[in-house]
């Protein structure tokens, strides 16, 4: 175990999550922000890209479990990810959406920058969002983030603008 907060458990994923990690990747809705569901090659590439980050980093996202049932509901994490010129630390976070509007992205996102600032010691940390991901942005904004610059992402052919939201220690 990773980090602990009332309701979850965050851990590093592992080969057994995959089944789990369908269930958010593989829903039209829940990846509407990426352009649609991952097929099964890319649902292992996503893994297989955790479990990479781990061993660089030390950190990535991680599995979300309810403690409740120690099912996986979700993934959220840290990541560093390319931003214009540079790299930065990023918090994102995606879940089932069953599990929506009950207050887990924000639970689990707030661990995750308090992880950010207590245990890496970092002085920035973010969150990276399409500009029409609402439900993305207000968990960055009740996580104490403001928008702080706009860049255009290209991905699966699309032209996608994002806006970058941060906090400071």
């Amino acid at each position: 175990m990773i980090l602990e907060t009332d309701r979850l458990y965050l851990r590093e994923m592992n080969q057994a999550d995959y089944g789990a990690l369908c269930k958010i990747l593989q829903d039209e809705e829940t990846m509407y922000a990426y352009e649609g569901a991952f097929d099964d090659e890319e649902v292992q590439e996503w893994l297989d890209r955790q479990l990479s980050r781990y061993q660089r980093w030390g950190f990535g996202l991680w599995a979300v479990i309810l403690k409740e049932t120690g099912e996986m509901i979700g993934q959220c994490g840290l990541t560093m990810q390319p931003w214009k010129d540079e790299e930065v630390l990023e918090i994102g976070y995606l879940f089932r959406r069953r599990y929506w509007h009950k207050g887990y992205a924000i639970e689990a996102a707030k661990a995750c920058k308090k992880y950010a600032f207590e245990v890496l010691q970092k002085d920035e940390v973010c969150s990276i969002i399409r500009d029409t991901n609402t439900a993305s942005q207000n968990v960055a904004v009740r996580n104490g983030m403001v928008v702080v610059d706009h860049w255009v992402k290209h991905y699966r052919g699309v032209d996608m603008p994002h806006d970058r939201y941060a906090v400071t220690r």
